[in-house]
């Protein structure tokens, strides 16, 4: 048991990573649209270090919310950097307690012209919104977070990596709409890609030159090489991670301007499947109309009126593609329609 606690301990810290509101606001402006009346829920959110909270918080009235819910899980190791809360039955600040915020009105009630934080923070105090203890841990999975779940028109947040595929499975069984962070290579899984194929979620505008940095927990900073952690801002930096979604945006209807011509010396076709292989996106020849092998950042660009997905990766024998024997970096295959 003790064995099981501690990997349990070294999975959660893994997990601990806190989106920077820069970022946030860089990718939900572009589904401004979508907010309004709606109920949105950050169920992986502390207000105490969630900036998703913030955003939304700070946001309700210009995105038109029609309520805001947050839960959190636990307590967290970096309480206390965002919003200041409090229980009248808790003396300190919580520590390893599960709780959740419902908002339904934010004014201006220090009348300082704006809509901020403070306001936030007095509404709470004063029992204009709900803050209140769960009953279990604030596990996405418990019922608690479910019945939640199913009161919400739209998820967005930064779920924990470790369980990306259990956290998109929920959603899609409850018919969610969603906005959420994930690790790049989630295109990748078993689970995941069939749903990207069959334009079920795509990839969002991702993070401002594929470079996203995130808050961790000081305890996990050694877990980090020299150029991952910066130790002056607390951040670490990945360029594996992306935004995925199921609200439609402009970026998915751009079409991809193709201006290279097909010649076999440059575009060899597969051992084991009637393709050829193109080794960059822009490489995409503009006068060929058969199935073509793809890196997988061709997501990145996916427009589903100009492409449709043929499958992932394997050939007819469903082994890896390959070359000349040899298979290139995973390919996705595609064709024009």
């Amino acid at each position: 048991m003790a064995n099981k606690n501690l990997n349990a301990a070294k999975e959660a810290k893994k997990d601990e990573f806190y989106t920077q509101l820069s970022d946030i606001e860089n990718e939900l402006r572009h589904y401004r649209e979508h907010f309004r009346g709606k109920t949105v829920f950050c169920n992986c959110d502390d207000p105490y270090e969630s900036n998703f909270f913030k955003y939304f918080a700070s946001n309700f009235n210009a995105l038109g919310l029609k309520k805001l819910i947050a839960t959190c899980y636990n307590g967290s190791p970096i309480q206390g950097n965002e919003l200041l809360l409090h229980f009248d039955d808790v003396d300190d600040e919580p520590k390893k307690i599960a709780y959740k915020v419902e908002i339904t009105e934010v004014t201006d009630v220090n009348g300082d012209g704006r809509i901020d934080l403070a306001d936030v923070q007095y509404l709470l105090q004063n029992d204009k919104n709900v803050l209140s203890l769960l009953k279990e841990n604030g596990d996405f999975r418990s019922n608690e977070c479910v019945e939640l779940l199913k009161e919400a028109d739209i998820v967005v947040t930064n779920p924990p990596f470790s369980l990306f595929r259990e956290y998109v499975a929920q959603l899609i069984k409850y018919d969610k709409k969603f906005i959420i962070v994930g690790p790049y290579n989630a295109i990748t899984y078993k689970e995941i890609f069939p749903l990207i194929k069959s334009n079920v979620m795509w990839l969002g505008y991702g993070f401002k030159a594929g470079n996203a940095y995130f808050s961790i927990p000081q305890s996990a900073s050694h877990d980090y090489a020299a150029g991952v952690y910066n130790e002056y801002t607390g951040l670490v930096k990945f360029r594996n991670c992306t935004w995925f979604t199921n609200l439609d945006h402009n970026k998915r209807h751009e079409e991809l301007i193709l201006y290279k011509t097909y010649n076999e010396k440059e575009y060899p076709t597969y051992d084991n499947y009637n393709a050829i292989n193109v080794n960059a996106t822009n490489d995409i020849p503009c006068d060929y109309d058969g199935a073509m092998g793809v890196p997988i950042t061709f997501l990145d660009k996916y427009n589903p009126e100009q492409f449709e997905i043929i499958k992932f990766r394997k050939g007819e024998d469903e082994k890896d593609l390959c070359v000349n024997g040899k298979c290139p970096y995973f390919r996705i295959l595609i064709r024009k329609k």
